[in-house]
């Protein structure tokens, strides 16, 4: 029996047993029971496997950052947008502001400079350079009188709008021949992956 089969056949009679105890549907026994799936899995690999799995995407990720830096993703982007698309971290200012906002969390220069893991000079010259664009603008933070912080102007959001949609248009076109079930699974592993080497990384978040 193949060591897969072999598991998938323990994980059968670990949720029978959760069954008969009266605990099926339990949340915390069925994420245990998954875990304890994963765990059985990985120690099946050899050290091998899990080195040769872990070095395919240590390489998936050198190759997404080489192709989403390439000069011709950012014209593709600006031809569409109808004018020059900051790139870089110019760019990633934006992007840090915006999910602050998502989540209803105030962005400083602080902040910036945590998300994008730079000192707190440069970040002030990229913050600059964005309410200078008129894409960011600055605001008295209400609790705090000596605190400055930023927000997204219409113009900015407008910009970030026509990013985003550039940057599904090519998931989509990467993605569509894909089965739905691979796309599921592929945004729902990624989205983990990114949550976690985040948070292994130091980094505050995935923004």
């Amino acid at each position: 029996m193949a060591a897969d089969e072999r598991e998938q056949s323990a994980m059968r009679v670990r949720m029978h047993d959760a069954e008969r105890d009266g605990a099926a549907g339990d949340p915390d026994v069925e994420v245990a029971a998954i875990d304890a799936e994963v765990d059985a899995a990985i120690d099946a690999k050899t050290d091998g496997e899990v080195d040769a799995e872990v070095a395919a995407i240590e390489r998936a990720m050198v190759a997404l950052r080489r192709s989403a830096a390439r000069r011709t993703l950012a014209r593709r982007a600006e031809r569409q947008a109808g004018a020059p698309v900051p790139g870089g971290a110019a760019f990633d200012v934006l992007d840090v502001v915006e999910a602050a906002e998502e989540r209803g969390e105030p962005a400083g220069v602080r902040e910036v400079a945590d998300a994008l893991r730079v000192d707190q000079p440069r970040a002030s010259k990229l913050v600059a350079a964005a309410v200078q664009a008129g894409h960011l603008r600055r605001e008295a933070d209400q609790t705090d009188g000596r605190r400055t912080l930023l927000a997204v102007t219409p113009d900015g959001r407008e910009l970030l709008e026509t990013v985003h949609t550039f940057r599904r248009a090519m998931v989509a076109r990467v993605t569509r021949d894909w089965p739905a079930a691979d796309r599921a699974a592929f945004a729902r592993l990624f989205t983990r992956f990114m949550d976690d080497f985040g948070a292994a990384s130091g980094a505050p978040g995935t923004d």
